[in-house]
This record gives structure tokens, sequence and C-alpha cells, in this order.
């Protein structure tokens, strides 16, 4: 085992100081995750880690309307799903939590939804994220935000190389698939953009949108929605 700095292979960030307000809507572990208790942890099943910001935490949705939960009713006989995502989460530190994972959950298959790729995590005595209108953020640009995301990437991929997993990847907000295009990555459609939709065997009416309960974060039928498209494009290799 390795632990330099902040960075470990022996175990997960503590999330329960990142917990949204609404916590009476999450089933959390001692950890603040939205999964079970790792330890002891189960056999008989390949494990897969699901990372991402508060869009995959499910921020403002109860147990049985995020995509995560959508996603895990897939191939259950041979999957056990694991939600790591953390609210407010960057690029960084959905990396720094999947090799935190791996003495722990040991994945056999990684689902990273990235967030905005302006977000960084800063490290200092302890680590803080630097998001939006952040002013520690002022010197970052188009192209820093590409190479930090791109860093991401290669430490994911390079995880699942020494390890065997299989990889797909996929976005909360904005898509940036074209830049990883060989690698597993679902085009264009996010969770935020992905509904309302054109229906295409109805009249052509606009789909109504859906808010979650805390008035920021995308609603249900955004989630159903992603979970169906990520399952049509990936499911058949989700095994």
């Amino acid at each position: 085992m390795i632990e330099i700095g902040h960075f470990t292979d022996k175990g997960l960030p503590n999330n329960l100081d990142h917990i949204p307000p609404d916590k009476e809507l999450y089933k959390l572990n001692s950890l603040g995750y939205r999964c079970p208790e790792w330890s002891p942890m189960p056999h008989g099943k390949k494990n897969v880690a699901i990372l991402g910001c508060s869009h995959t935490f499910g921020q403002g949705l109860a147990e049985d309307e995020h995509w995560v939960h959508f996603l895990s009713q897939h191939n259950t006989s041979r999957l056990r799903y694991w939600n790591l995502a953390q609210p407010a989460a960057s690029g960084d530190k959905i990396m720094r939590t999947l090799y935190g994972s791996e003495k722990i959950i040991d994945p056999n298959v990684i689902i990273v939804c990235w967030p905005d790729w302006s977000r960084r995590e800063r490290y200092a005595k302890h680590t803080s994220n630097m998001q939006g209108t952040d002013q520690r953020l002022r010197h970052e640009d188009e192209e820093t935000d590409l190479q930090n995301f791109l860093k991401n990437v290669f430490f994911v991929e390079k995880y699942a190389v020494w390890k065997n997993c299989t990889t797909f990847h996929c976005f909360a907000s904005e898509s940036y698939h074209e830049h990883i295009p060989d690698r597993k990555a679902l085009k264009d459609q996010t969770i935020m953009n992905c509904y309302p939709w054109w229906e295409k065997y109805h009249q052509r009416e606009l789909q109504s949108d859906s808010i979650a309960r805390d008035g920021q974060h995308c609603g249900t039928k955004h989630h159903q929605r992603f979970a169906e498209l990520f399952l049509k494009q990936f499911g058949s290799k989700l095994r």
C-alpha cells in the first residue's frame, strides 16, 4: 500500500463534509458515499465503480430517482455497483478517489461521468475544490482546462490498464468526448442536455423539463433518459 500526501491506494476520501443539506433523501454509508458499506466486501460479482460530481451523486433526488440507480438495474446477476460520486467533485478529485478505491473495491469496471473541466482540486493541509467563479481559477484558460482534463483521463486509463478494467466515459453538463476519440465515451448527450428531447415516433413536441428538489439539479426524467442512452450505447459491453 502507498500513501503520499493526499494520495493513497488504501482508502477513499471522507465525503461526510460534502453532503447536501437535504440529507433525508440519501442513504449513505459511514464515509458519506451513496452506496453500501464495502467492509466486508461481498463476493461473487464484478464491482462497477461509478465516479462523478453532484449530478452522479444524485443531489436533490431520492434513492430510486438518479441515473446510477437506473443503471444499477442492468445485469445484476454479474455486476455490483458502487456510487463513489461526490458533490462538487472535480476531475482531480475523481482521479484521486479512483486510486483510493483500489484496495477497497478493486473495481473491474470504471464509469466516469466527468464534471466541468474548469474545476480543480487545490492541495494544502486540507484539499478544496475550485469551481465556477473561484478567483483562484483566474489564471486558467481553455487550453489548461483541456490539458488538466486529459491528465485525469490518462490516469484513469492507466489505472485500468494495470488492473485490467473496462472503462466508460460520459459527461454531466459539457461533453468533451471529441478529446478521447479512442475511448468508450457517450457522445454529445449529457445529463443536463439529454432531456427534454424530440420524440421520434410521436408528434414532434418538446417534452417538459424536470428539476430536482433542490431547484438546481436535473430531475428524474433527465436521469432516467441518461441511463437509457448510456445503456443503449454500452449495455452490451457492460457485463
